[in-house]
């Protein structure tokens, strides 16, 4: 008996209890119950990505401050030649570049004040950090939500 406990002391000390623990999403949980992806329209190939029009999606509001891990790719916003300090995450490669932009709520904006390497963002990324609903305007496209990032690493982490 005295084993067990001590061992349970020993892993609450190696474990503290105000860790945090990230949930990890996927792209279909910010898609309010009963609500379907909305798909791009027709796309105009002689206008650029960021004028075509960009579907309006609801939110999830039980969302709103949770720590959660997501998925996605990156269109740079803000940052310099080595680090990406603010961008958009997005769930498939090119959104918001090469194609209409997905619905709102298919966009995070996300600020990482630490910088990500600019190396590391062409492949798909993992974030960490706090959902916001909160919606923003930016030129290459709207969000309806935001995360303060902790983290941001390859997928394959």
């Amino acid at each position: 008996m005295k084993r067990l406990l001590a061992l349970l002391l020993a892993l609450l000390w190696v474990c503290p209890a105000s860790a945090t623990q990230y949930k990890t999403l996927d792209w279909d949980a910010l898609i309010p119950p009963g609500e379907k992806v909305v798909p791009p329209p027709m796309i105009n190939h002689d206008a650029p990505a960021a004028e075509q029009p960009q579907p309006v999606g609801g939110v999830v509001q039980t969302l709103d401050q949770q720590t959660v891990r997501m998925p996605g790719f990156v269109v740079p916003l803000e940052g310099d030649a080595e680090k990406v300090t603010a961008f958009l995450l997005v769930p498939y490669f090119g959104a918001c570049i090469h194609v209409p932009p997905p619905p709102t709520n298919q966009v995070i904006y996300v600020q990482y004040p630490k910088g990500a390497p600019v190396d590391d963002l062409w492949d798909a990324i993992w974030v960490k950090g706090t959902m916001k609903v909160v919606s923003s305007n930016h030129d290459m496209a709207n969000a309806s939500y935001a995360m303060d990032a902790v983290e941001v690493v390859p997928y394959d982490q």
